[in-house]
């Protein structure tokens, strides 16, 4: 809770996304296909996948971003599940005629995940509506890097108003990106990170991006930890916890929102990333991407259970 004993309210900005969900033994090979053991619908997206995990995890979310037409099958579909979760919709910007993104993917019992979706092109002209509305009572704002064309503004203004914003990385960045400067915390992937920067070491892609924005930078790396930058501009890096992975769908997602809504809490750096790890640990053990989520009564018992782990550490150099 933030110190009013208020739940933070944190505003994620981003395209929900209808799931489909296949298990299979292994990816088909091309022009071959193979029988799915088994087949669930959700709702995910990014932004939509932190907005669950935000609200499991004890947090108040708001969602806005664009959804297709009223009349079309998923968008009816994914506000059913978002009115289940808690999750405020009221600033949603519906978009007459258009498809909400269907995504078609496929996990291998490792718990990696193969997926193809489509997304309308048309739905990055949505227009969010006033900073005003949504940045009001508002804690920290988090939102998927590819959405900056239309949410570049907002986050320049909530920056000016004193709330985090803290960036989903989902895919490399141009250099010339708004949200480089935007933001105040960047959280990449290791591939995301190395290829922002066109360096092939994730260390050296911190650095070389801390001389183009004054934001937080970590990268994730799957069982290998988190890596990033402290208050000295050094390189720190926690550990993952030790788990067994089934289902690596909205891990990120998981890490990102526990993240945010710590650092809402007005935890420290390593509280927040130890919290995250923890989350997304969690929600790898079990099948059903973000609507697998972990609740905060997990998350806290899980950390109790592990109390040495995942604690930081200077990288070796």
């Amino acid at each position: 809770m933030a110190e009013s004993g208020i739940a933070p309210r944190i505003l994620c900005i981003g395209i929900p996304v209808r799931d489909l969900t296949f298990r299979v033994e292994a990816v088909p090979e091309r022009g071959s296909k193979a029988n799915a053991s088994h087949l669930a619908e959700s709702c995910g997206g990014n932004a939509l996948n932190a907005a669950i995990a935000i609200a499991r995890l004890g947090g108040r979310a708001a969602f806005a971003g664009p959804m297709g037409d009223a009349l079309e099958t998923s968008s009816r579909f994914i506000l059913d599940r978002m009115a289940t979760e808690g999750i405020e919709t009221t600033h949603i910007v519906r978009m007459p005629g258009l498809m909400t993104p269907v995504s078609a993917i496929m996990i291998e019992p490792s718990g990696e995940r193969t997926l193809t979706i489509y997304r309308d092109p048309a739905l990055w002209d949505v227009k969010l509506p006033d900073a005003d509305e949504l940045l009001a009572d508002c804690q920290a704002v988090l939102v998927e890097s590819r959405c900056a064309s239309f949410c570049i503004d907002l986050c320049a203004e909530a920056r000016r108003r004193g709330i985090a914003v803290i960036v989903g990385v989902d895919r490399a960045m141009a250099l010339t990106d708004g949200l480089l400067t935007a933001a105040s915390h960047l959280l990449f992937s290791s591939d995301q990170v190395q290829e922002t920067a066109g360096i092939a070491d994730d260390g050296e892609a911190l650095k070389h991006l801390a001389g183009l924005t004054p934001a937080f930078l970590a990268a994730t790396r799957g069982p290998r930890g988190t890596i990033w930058l402290n208050e000295a501009g050094a390189l720190e890096e926690m550990p993952a916890f030790p788990i067994q992975a089934v289902d690596t769908l909205g891990a990120g997602d998981a890490f990102q929102a526990a993240f945010t809504l710590r650092l809402s809490e007005a935890a420290d750096i390593r509280e927040a990333l130890r919290f995250a790890a923890a989350a997304a640990a969690l929600k790898c053990t079990r099948h059903g991407g973000g609507m697998s989520a972990p609740q905060r009564i997990e998350v806290e018992e899980f950390l109790r259970r592990h109390p040495g782990s995942s604690l930081s550490r200077q990288p070796r150099l």
